[in-house]
């Protein structure tokens, strides 16, 4: 409980001891004996002491043009049951919007302490290895190529690559895993990860504003500024609801009285039906509790490793009922080896690996490095010249003057070369030299660990089709898609036509559900930000994933999808359940209030009682099991 909250705690508690004592002595005859004006001071300082801040603010907002807002409505309200003399009701009034205030406020912090403990990721410091030794300075300070020294308990600062040293890392307020990872020479780490046993020298790779602990703060930050449908309609509700019921409420006090005619008892009573109506108006169930309700959801992704950007999206991944998938770094590993060398068998396997080793020299694709690394001789550069690499096809080059290619069947047709197709599982890299086909090399792919179950598991909440896009060879494609459970694929796309795709099924989708996408967040980057939700996948560390994702899934697990998709759905629950609940509850007192059968109490509860179901109802999108 903050300083703030404990102060109102106090003035709380002091004003519902003079309030049970007010009580008291009117329920013995005691007050009735005193004179008017200092029974009226006896309920003017609990009244002062538990809501001068409602009238500081209301006076404030007044100043400033800004009317009409819940201050505003409780002020008028209670001033009003005074003027009619009914103390007890306008103190009572005062006392619960302000244990409903109280309540709200701890509501907020706790939905907001899942955020906040990933908001501690942040680093206050780094240990720089300088020429005077170990230097303690300012992760802001620290240049790209330093070597920072992490000793066990401390936190990393920078994205890096480990020098020396072994050590388990806690990667849990990253990834909401438990498991630590296994860190050693060679391997990347990221900021914001706990180094939990030995010491680790790290060169950075990384600004601190480029680093993912940087990009992910800035992500939690602005989370709340992207709104969802149902807030921006809420908070369009309550600017014109707030006007349009407090001049009900003044006519509702005139017209009456005035039609009807009659004495101060006849006023009394419509300016007290009023009052009624003003507090029943407070419109502060639908805007807190509405907001309270996504920011719930959001901290419940956040626990189980998944960065929502905003309620927006996950109003829209609750909507999804097509979600299209990138093959490779989403459902395999993008861990490509040489399976199978097919030679023709005028030259050796050693020779075929040798000509596309060479052939994929300038080429940084996933496949050419596993190429490249199969490859066990030494290069010679100078026999290369005029390389260059060809989207969606392979690669052209000379090779001590004589042309060699190496890439897919398109790029094999279009130098006229002729080639036997291969038709097993794996992608096929056929290498042509001096116009010569000269074989093929196999390359697979490791599939994912747990996909095949998160497939079934977006279907179970609700995802009625699965697509798979690929740039892979059909028969290849559809042999993965059939094992994973995948309703449709399209394969053989260039990086572009996947944009084209996923466009035909958004035009489809346009009367129906959502449509998301899931990549990589490197290549897949267009896509990501064309799809009604991108989500990216696996991507610790890549600025593409975390900003042009809308979701991010902070370790390569595929199955948390599933997960946001039950969060996002039960939060929308609770938030539609909110409203019309409120404005149930609001529209039946407001109807017996202007009847004249509501009484003060009654509106108490329409107001703060539904305000406080409404928030505790909110917190329930905190909690999530699966």
């Amino acid at each position: 409980m903050t300083k703030k909250q404990k102060k109102m705690r106090s003035r709380i508690l002091i004003t519902l001891a003079l309030f049970v004592l007010l009580f008291a002595l009117d329920k013995i005859g005691l007050l009735e004996k005193l004179p008017k004006v200092l029974v009226f001071v006896c309920y003017v300082i609990p009244y002062v002491i538990i809501g001068y801040d409602v009238i500081k603010k209301a006076a404030i907002n007044i100043k400033n043009g800004q009317v009409f807002d819940e201050n505003f409505l409780m002020m008028i309200a209670t001033f009003a049951a005074f003027v009619i003399g009914e103390y007890d009701e306008a103190l009572a009034v005062m006392l619960f919007y302000q244990i409903g205030e109280l309540f709200q406020g701890y509501a907020v912090g706790k939905s907001r302490q899942s955020i906040t403990e990933m908001m501690s990721i942040a680093p206050e410091y780094a240990n720089i290895e300088g020429a005077n030794g170990i230097e303690e300075v300012d992760p802001d300070d620290v240049e790209v190529g330093s070597i920072i020294v992490v000793k066990p308990g401390e936190r990393i600062p920078l994205d890096g690559i480990v020098v020396s040293g072994d050590s388990f890392i806690d990667t849990a307020a990253l990834t909401g895993e438990s498991v630590p990872r296994h860190a050693k020479e060679g391997d990347e780490v990221i900021s914001g990860c706990v180094n939990k046993e030995g010491t680790l020298r790290i060169r950075t790779t990384k600004l601190y504003d480029d680093s993912t602990v940087a990009k992910i703060l800035e992500l939690v930050e602005n989370a709340s500024s992207k709104k969802a449908r149902l807030e921006n309609f809420i908070t369009r509700f309550a600017r014109y609801y707030t006007p349009v019921v407090t001049i009900g409420a003044v006519l509702l006090a005139v017209i009456p009285p005035v039609i009807l005619g009659g004495g101060a008892a006849v006023w009394f009573d419509w300016i007290k039906r009023a009052c009624i109506f003003l507090i029943v108006s407070c419109p502060c169930a639908l805007v807190i509790s509405v907001p309270l309700g996504f920011f719930g959801g959001i901290g419940a992704s956040s626990k189980v490793g998944v960065l929502v950007k905003g309620s927006n999206y996950l109003e829209a991944i609750a909507e999804m009922d097509t979600i299209v998938m990138d093959k490779t770094g989403t459902l395999t590993k993008g861990n490509f080896v040489v399976s199978q060398c097919k030679p023709t068998g005028q030259i050796s396997k050693e020779k075929l690996l040798e000509l596309a080793a060479y052939g994929e020299t300038y080429s940084n694709h996933p496949i050419a490095k596993s190429i490249i690394e199969s490859f066990q001789g030494s290069f010679d550069m100078n026999r290369l010249s005029n390389g260059k690499e060809v989207s969606g096809e392979g690669t052209e080059i000379l090779l001590d003057q004589k042309e060699l290619f190496v890439g897919n069947d398109k790029l094999m047709n279009r130098h006229g070369i002729s080639f036997q197709a291969f038709d097993g599982i794996g992608t096929a890299v056929y290498v042509a030299y001096e116009d010569v086909y000269c074989g093929a090399l196999v390359i697979s792919d490791e599939m994912k660990s747990g996909v095949k179950d998160a497939i079934a598991s977006l279907k179970s909440v609700g995802v009625k089709e699965t697509v798979m896009l690929t740039g892979d060879r059909k028969a290849t494609a559809e042999a993965v898609a059939r094992e994973l459970g995948i309703d449709r694929v399209k394969s053989e796309l260039l990086p572009q036509e996947k944009v084209a795709a996923v466009e035909n099924l958004l035009e489809q989708n346009s009367s129906r559900g959502k449509v998301g996408f899931v990549g990589d967040g490197i290549n897949d980057a267009p896509v990501l930000m064309r799809a009604d939700v991108g989500i990216a996948m696996g991507s610790l560390g890549s600025d593409a994933a975390i900003e042009a994702a809308d979701i991010v899934i902070m370790d390569d697990d595929i199955r948390k999808i599933s997960d946001v998709v039950s969060i996002a759905k039960k939060t929308l629950r609770i938030v539609k359940q909110n409203i019309w609940f409120a404005i149930g509850v609001k529209l039946l007192v407001l109807l017996l209030g202007a009847l004249g059968m509501a009484n003060m109490w009654e509106a108490v509860f329409a107001d703060v009682g539904v305000a406080v179901i409404a928030i505790l109802n909110s917190m329930r999108a905190l909690h999530y099991k699966k």
